[in-house]
């Protein structure tokens, strides 16, 4: 666990460092190129990919949908984000961080720009007076745990994730330091869905749908192939928590949007109408592409 590394006294960017992300990732900001948006008829815009981030907001959405909320109708186009697709003039003016998801509600006049994932779960509950309790001590704990999630991902995906799968090299202190962080966050799931069956009880909010897609995911083995790795079986609560929401239609109907990995039959590379799910996921339309 020794290491010759000494660090400059100004540090430089060298493009070849950071492993399978190299190419997308630089020390600066802003557009590389000129692209526009595409833009759909519905009211709500969404640029994305269906990583957790992403997901999140695509479950949100078909869930709305499914309580008969018209107005959370969507067009969803697909970010490649391993193209640098985030860095095009147009998503810049959507997200500025140039990352994914993003999205614009052009209900609202002028249009508004939304991003950051919780940021968009916020909104769209809010607006939309679902996935999010009324009574201001349960928002309270609703918005605590979307914020934890938002604090706590990024040693799971920046973190362990990183240095546990992508990482050009394996190195031992890294992955130990963020495997045991990512356990320590998972302990603080398992105990607060001890006796419950969503983070806040009996309702199922914005809470479970951010952090399912990062934490439901690790315990059902999607994330990183690193189950057995951080012994994910033993959270019991957890994994009856992920199974549950798993199961649920909206949940199937939101993970397929803006995919493009995995079996055809799970990747809508993009959504405009319900009717996408059963006609245009990759295993309809690709022998077309052929012809």
């Amino acid at each position: 666990m020794t290491n010759s590394y000494q660090p400059p006294k100004v540090w430089t960017w060298d493009a070849e460092s950071g492993g399978k992300f190299a190419n997308i990732n630089r020390p600066i900001s802003g557009a590389t190129h000129d692209k526009v948006l595409p833009q759909g008829k519905h009211p709500l815009q969404l640029y994305s990919l269906a990583t957790p981030n992403g997901v999140k907001v695509t479950i949100l959405l078909e869930e709305l949908l499914a309580l008969g909320i018209t107005d959370a109708e969507y067009d969803a186009f697909m970010i490649n984000i391993m193209e640098g697709e985030q860095f095009g003039s147009g998503f810049v003016e959507v997200n500025p961080n140039s990352k994914i998801p993003a999205m614009y509600d052009t209900s609202t006049n002028p249009p508004t720009r939304l991003f950051e994932s919780g940021s968009i779960l916020l909104y769209l509950a809010e607006k939309h007076q679902a996935f999010i309790p009324a009574e201001p001590s349960a928002r309270a704990e609703c918005v605590n745990w979307l914020f934890w999630q938002m604090g706590s991902a990024p040693m799971l995906g920046g973190g362990f994730g990183h240095f546990y799968a992508y990482a050009p090299e394996k190195w031992q202190y890294p992955i130990d330091r963020y495997a045991m962080e990512v356990k320590r966050q998972l302990d603080v799931l398992e105990k607060q869905l001890a006796g419950k069956t969503y983070i806040l009880g009996d309702e199922y909010t914005i809470a479970d749908i951010a952090i399912w897609p990062w934490y439901g995911a690790l315990a059902l083995g999607y994330l990183y192939e690193a189950g057995e790795f951080l012994d994910v079986e033993s959270y019991t609560n957890v994994q009856r928590w992920a199974k549950d929401i798993a199961e649920r239609p909206a949940v199937k109907r939101g993970k397929k949007v803006n995919r493009s990995w995995g079996d055809p039959k799970g990747q809508l590379h993009e959504r405009h109408d319900a009717s996408d799910f059963e006609h245009k996921t990759q295993d309809k339309i690709a022998p077309q592409e052929g012809e």
